[in-house]
């Protein structure tokens, strides 16, 4: 039949499908009164939609003849009490039991139903327990033992799995995209194994593959291997799955699986439905609609061989109503979720339901290392379909109408563009080589004289202080980074954050200006390294308390980032961490609020929570919730973050000094200011111990917060003493300013001497 007839009688097969039964005829008459050898084979084909529809879907696999059924509390082979029936499916049942001899253990025990127990059937049940029999892998369900009841009914006896499909555990326990992924893991690890053994199991859907706890761990259980198929069968053996008989679970079949004419069934039909199960788990959503099945199978068959299904981000997004429901048993917000699902894991689902079976992982164990690389931070084998692949797609479905116009053109190009491609492939990587190692050379150099000055050479029996590292560096970087304006932007914003780590925030926005504006002309203003650099600047200006314009900066780059393809979600998490913080002190809390949790929610559902990205966004989210006046959840969270910091940071890092403080700033908030104080002398003692007595702003600032709460307690004198002493040691700025007008030092306002500091103070301030 050539491709155009077939086209004609798909079109008028589809048409006769939506018309009730009894149209159908006199359409037909219609359609073909001059082509009756046209009606003959839609007639064929809809008695053909008929049969599958009774044979498959409607009626019993298996001839149901009346014999005698089990009950409970009857044993079976001496040693299996049947308890209750828990499971039952076309051909088994499946019974919690107990095993009273040699030891008492819960059991689950299957048979073939009463009368059905044909000779298909028990080929397929002896399969079961072969195929069982073979496997020792703890993902799989252990056999046990097999027998006969006095009927003659076989039954297996296995390991008793009280757990729940892998999906619905998933959501009761609102399981992030990776944890949800560490689970998926290990079962395609057992399907692996069953294709080692040579077994394919047929049917992979959820409630097939169980999670039960051990020792407070997730672990996935693979049951029910009814419908497995031995890839290599025992000689003189007749096959018992045949050609035309459509087994499995219609959400979850491979397209080929689908297909009754299909004889050629192997492991990658499990590596579809495990794609399926993948897909369920990270988009709540099945990919392709099956309800149609039990009105319309030609129809369904059809577009599960020919019609893609949507990408899971883009699936969530498309399903607005059941969106929010669907971020929020992910332990994220419907936002975050599309950007994270947007990319790898869109590709690695992807890849897995392919049609084309050469296209789709060979194995599950490569399905498994993907998702393994995703969840490591490296690059996934699974990739977007090319412009290449999709054209071909193309001309697929539309090989008549292309062939002709582009067969003498794809003869002369091919060779020439081929050669074209490999000599410019070949001439980038060489370039690419040779500026990889210019580059390493001057970074090389670079660094080289930045340290020389501490040498006894150059420092001439001085004192060498980091700052004065990075002035002088700063200084040269324009003479010999000059002939290469994108490292030297590069280097320009490491150095910037050295700056700001040191709280020299004036020279750190004077480096990352600088950068930014090299990227904008080098690599155009929406550049991933653009606009991260663009957050940077923003977030140093909101340190230095100019909101409005930081707020600007950082608005603009979350903005544009949005029309960026593959946006790093580190550069999100920081941007949007970056807003929340500038909003926050320019009195635009509530929103501060929606994109802190937003920027918290990303990063644990990416990286886990005790990761330092993590741990940098909730101390953002603590400190807003404290300046809300939600001080319990604030607290909570703080308690949460100090322990976080010191287990992952170390118990002297910066941050986790900062954590202290935000601590104590929220006891004192509450009135808890005996608490405050002494966790705020635990952080100033621990400040003096990491600066070795230098005068530092933040150690300043923390002996300016003990002035404080010594105020708030009535104490005037030590209150002023500290002061003093805050002010000598070099206050930041921001503090500085604001000691004329803080509440709570409004004790002391009227006191001279408390006058004469914040004069001092300012002064210092304004220089």
């Amino acid at each position: 039949m050539t491709v155009l007839r077939w086209e004609s009688l798909k079109d008028l097969l589809h048409q006769v499908l939506q018309l009730p039964t009894d149209q159908r005829s006199g359409f037909l008459d219609s359609a073909c009164a001059s082509n009756p050898s046209l009606r003959a084979q839609i007639e064929s084909l809809l008695e053909a939609d008929e049969q599958i529809r009774t044979a498959f879907l409607e009626s019993p696999p298996f001839s149901m003849e009346t014999g005698p059924a089990v009950m409970p509390g009857e044993v079976l082979g001496q040693r299996f009490r049947l308890i209750h029936k828990i499971g039952e499916g076309g051909m088994g049942e499946v019974w919690l039991a107990e095993q009273i001899a040699p030891v008492r253990r819960q059991v689950a025990l299957k048979l073939i139903k009463s009368g059905s127990h044909n000779t298909s059937a028990v080929r397929r049940f002896q399969a079961e327990r072969q195929s069982l029999a073979l496997m020792n892998h703890p993902a799989i369900a252990k056999v046990f033992e097999a027998g006969l009841t006095e009927q003659e009914q076989p039954y297996l006896v296995m390991e008793y799995v009280p757990g729940v499909p892998i999906t619905e555990y998933c959501d009761q326990n609102k399981l992030t995209i990776p944890e949800r992924l560490e689970i998926f893991i290990p079962a395609c690890d057992g399907v692996q194994h069953a294709h080692q053994k040579a077994v394919i199991h047929r049917d992979l859907k959820p409630a097939n593959i169980l999670v039960v706890e051990i020792d407070g761990k997730p672990v996935p259980r693979i049951i029910d291997f009814g419908l497995a198929k031995a890839m290599a069968e025992e000689p003189g053996e007749s096959r018992f799955t045949e050609v035309g008989t459509l087994l499995g679970t219609p959400a979850y079949m491979s397209p080929e699986q689908a297909d009754p004419s299909a004889s050629d069934i192997d492991t990658r039909t499990d590596v579809y439905s495990l794609g399926v199960i993948l897909y369920e788990l990270l988009a709540g959503a099945l990919p392709l609609d099956t309800k149609l099945w039990q009105k319309q199978p030609l129809e369904v068959l059809r577009r599960l061989r020919e019609e893609d299904p949507l990408e899971p981000s883009v699936k969530v997004r498309t399903e607005k109503n059941a969106a929010a429901k669907t971020a929020a048993a992910r332990a994220i917000e419907p936002g975050p979720l599309i950007g994270l699902l947007h990319g790898d894991l869109d590709s690695i689902a992807m890849k897995a339901l392919e049609k084309e079976r050469d296209r789709r992982y060979a194995t599950p164990s490569e399905l498994a290392a993907d998702v393994r690389h995703y969840l490591d931070h490296e690059p996934v084998l699974a990739r977007p379909a090319s412009t290449r692949y999709k054209l071909h797609k193309y001309i697929r479905r539309h090989r008549i109408g292309v062939a002709l116009g582009a067969s003498f053109v794809v003869l002369l190009a091919s060779f020439a563009g081929l050669q074209g491609v490999q000599l410019r492939r070949t001439r980038l990587e060489r370039d690419r080589a040779n500026r990889e190692r210019d580059r390493a050379t001057r970074v090389t150099q670079f660094m080289t004289n930045m340290f020389n000055m501490s040498t006894p050479d150059e420092a001439h029996g001085n004192s060498i202080t980091a700052l004065e590292v990075l002035d002088k560096a700063s200084h040269d970087i324009a003479v010999e980074l000059g002939s290469d304006p994108e490292l030297r932007a590069k280097m320009m914003s490491d150095m910037a954050q050295a700056y700001q780590g040191l709280s020299s925030y004036p020279k750190a926005e004077t480096l990352f200006a600088s950068a930014w504006n090299i990227q904008r002309s080098g690599l155009g203003p929406n550049h991933p390294e653009t606009l991260e650099t663009q957050g940077l600047l923003g977030w140093v200006i909101s340190k230095q308390n100019r909101q409005s314009e930081a707020e600007k900066l950082l608005r603009d780059a979350i903005q544009r980032s949005q029309g960026v393809q593959n946006f790093p979600v580190d550069t999100r998490i920081m941007l949007e961490d970056g807003l929340a913080g500038s909003l926050n002190d320019n009195n635009g809390r509530d929103e501060a609020e929606g994109l802190a949790r937003d920027a918290f929610n990303l990063s644990r559902a990416v990286h886990g929570r005790e990761d330092p990205l993590t741990i940098r966004t909730l101390y953002m989210l603590a400190g807003v919730l404290g300046d809300e006046g939600k001080y319990a959840e604030s607290e909570k969270m703080d308690h949460e973050l100090l322990d976080l910091s010191r287990r992952v940071l170390g118990p002297e890092n910066t941050e986790t000094i900062a954590a202290m403080d935000q601590l104590a700033d929220n006891l004192s908030d509450e009135g808890r200011y005996g608490e405050a104080e002494k966790l705020a002398e635990e952080t100033l003692a621990i400040s003096r111990r990491v600066n070795e007595g230098r005068d530092n702003p933040r150690t300043a600032d923390l002996i300016y917060n003990i002035a404080c709460l010594a105020a708030l307690q009535g104490n005037s004198e030590r209150s002023l003493a500290l002061l003093e002493e805050a002010f000598h040691h070099g206050l930041s700025r921001n503090t500085a300013r604001r000691m004329g007008s803080d509440p709570d030092l409004k004790s002391l306002h009227s006191n001279r001497r408390f006058r004469s500091i914040v004069a001092e103070a300012e002064q210092q301030a304004a220089k």
